[in-house]
C-alpha cells in the first residue's frame, strides 16, 4: 500500500485499508522510497527532508491502521540502514506499525542482513525472503538476487530468528531476476547521504563478497528475449520453493 503522503491522501489510505482488510489481510507492506538511498538523494539535505516526511506519513498512516485493526509494515527498501528504521519505529512506539524485512537489500547499504534481523526481530511483520550473490567491478559491488541456497547469506539462521520472535511470520519470497545492481561505493556521490557511515561497514561488506564468490555467473536478463526472461525467472523461483522446502522446512 502507498503512505499517505499528505493530509489529502488519508481517505485514500483508509478506503485501501479498509478493503484490505475486508479481503482477508492482516498484515500490509509498504515502503517510504521507490528508489535508492545511494541512487535518489543528491544532498544531505535531501536525505534529511525525505526522513521528515516519511515519519509524517506513517504517524497519518498508524492512525488508520490502529483504527481498522491492521498491521502496516515498511520495508527496509535500500533507504534505511538499521539505526535509522530503529529509530522510526521506537519512536513511533506502535503494535500497528513494523518492519516488512527485507533479507538482502541492505547489503547495498553496507550492513551485515544476520545483524539487521536480530536487531529488528521484536519489529518484524512479514518478510521478503531472498538469496544475494556479488562480485566486484571498477567502481564497487554488483548485487543480484540468486536461487535461495545459491548466495552468501545464512538463510536458516535468519528465518530462525524471524520465526523466534514471531511464530506467526510469513515468508514472502522475493526472487527479482533481472541484471545485477551497481553498489558505486568508489564513486563520491554514493556516500553524500550516508557521510557517518563507519568504515568497519565497508569492510565487513567487501569481506563477505570475497569469502562467498558466485556460485555461477550472475543472473542477466538484458541479453534474453522476453519468453526467455519469462522462463528463466519461473525456473528460478520453482528453484527457491524447492530449496524452501527441502532446505528451510517451509512450504
Amino acid at each position: 500500500v502507498s503512505l499517505p503522503k499528505k493530509e489529502s491522501d488519508i481517505d485514500r489510505f483508509d478506503e485501501t485499508v479498509r478493503m484490505a482488510k475486508e479481503a482477508g489481510a492482516t498484515v500490509l507492506r509498504t515502503v517510504c522510497l521507490g528508489g535508492r538511498r545511494y541512487e535518489t538523494f543528491k544532498t544531505l539535505e535531501d536525505w534529511e527532508n525525505f526522513k521528515t516526511q516519511s515519519w509524517e506519513s506513517l504517524v497519518r498512516a498508524e492512525k488508520v491502521v490502529s483504527k481498522h485493526g491492521v498491521k502496516l509494515a515498511f520495508e527496509n527498501h535500500k533507504d534505511w540502514r538499521l539505526w535509522d528504521q530503529l529509530e522510526l519505529l521506537m519512536r513511533m512506539h506502535s503494535e500497528w506499525v513494523g518492519v516488512c524485512f527485507d533479507f538482502g537489500n541492505n547489503l547495498s547499504l553496507l550492513e551485515d542482513p544476520h545483524v539487521q534481523a536480530e536487531v529488528l526481530a521484536p519489529f518484524i511483520m512479514t518478510t521478503h525472503l531472498k538469496d544475494m550473490g556479488a562480485q566486484m567491478y571498477e567502481d564497487g559491488f554488483l548485487l543480484s538476487e540468486v536461487p535461495l541456497g545459491e548466495g552468501m547469506l545464512d538463510l536458516a539462521k535468519i528465518c530462525d530468528i524471524c520465526e523466534s520472535a514471531n511464530p506467526d511470520i510469513q515468508f514472502n519470497l522475493e526472487m527479482i531476476t533481472r541484471d545485477p545492481l551497481k553498489i558505486p561505493f568508489m564513486r563520491d556521490d554514493y556516500w553524500v547521504p550516508m557521510p557517518m557511515l563507519p568504515a568497519r561497514d565497508l569492510v565487513s561488506t567487501l569481506k563477505r563478497i570475497k569469502q562467498h564468490p558466485p556460485q555461477k555467473p550472475l543472473p542477466t536478463i538484458s541479453d534474453k528475449s522476453d519468453e526467455q526472461c519469462l522462463a528463466y525467472e519461473e525456473a528460478n523461483v520453482r528453484q527457491c520453493f524447492q530449496y524452501a522446502k527441502e532446505q528451510l522446512g517451509l512450504s
